[in-house]
């Protein structure tokens, strides 16, 4: 999801730099090691699930609700 490819274009990790500060802004206790680590949306809603005690569900609109114009 945020990982870097070696083989992606400097445009491409510009934009997934700015995910990363972007989801840092919208779930602050996230770092930047979690997001380094995080492959799938499914990751991404375990993580905020289990730092925010947020219910799943709500998570995953939550989630989809910020992914919706973004590119990964």
């Amino acid at each position: 999801m945020f990982g870097f490819q070696t083989s992606e274009n400097a445009e491409t990790v510009q934009r997934k730099k700015s995910y990363v500060l972007d989801a840092r802004r919208k779930w602050p206790f996230l770092t930047n090691f979690d997001c380094s680590s995080v492959h799938t949306e499914g990751q991404l809603c375990s993580l905020v699930v289990a730092r925010s005690g947020m219910p799943r569900d709500a998570a995953i609109k939550d989630i989809r609700a910020w992914m919706l114009d973004k590119e990964f």
